[in-house]
């Protein structure tokens, strides 16, 4: 069984409440139990949250050590900032698809430059929530 884990950036603990009209009504601990729903009999799958930069390279990096398989990566607002999230990933040597719940093209032209998607095999912008599923579905057949 394969081990994934689900990293969520700064403001997406805001699910449900900020922007609904963008990001949707479902909390995120509706998405985690979603997942869980569909997924737990295939795959081990572990979920962190942070608005702090370095917990989340903290958190990649331990990743690697702990033998996970790979992971999906929301990094909110540091997708767009963050070239030390993008050498967390790079260093993890995981497979990583990036997930934006919006379609990141049709909003302010920051958002249309990642500086972590050279860091993923994937990205993955939106689909809105179900990006995290097809996320899921990509990485346990890689």
């Amino acid at each position: 069984m394969k081990k994934l884990a689900i990293i969520n950036g700064p403001n997406l603990d805001r699910l449900g409440k900020r922007e609904p009209e963008i990001y949707g009504r479902a909390t995120l601990a509706d998405l985690e139990a979603a997942l869980r729903a569909e997924f737990d009999s295939v795959a081990a799958l572990e979920f962190f949250q942070s608005n702090h930069e370095g917990a989340l390279i903290d958190r990649i990096a331990g990743l690697a050590d702990a033998g996970f398989h790979g992971l999906v990566i929301n990094g909110g607002a540091f997708t767009h900032t963050s070239v030390a999230l993008r050498d967390a990933l790079l260093g993890s040597q995981l497979p990583a698809v990036e997930v934006h719940i919006s379609n990141i093209y049709k909003r302010e032209e920051f958002r249309h430059q990642s500086l972590t998607a050279p860091a993923c095999r994937a990205v993955i912008t939106g689909l809105g929530l179900e990006g995290y599923f097809a996320a899921v579905r990509y990485l346990l057949k890689a």
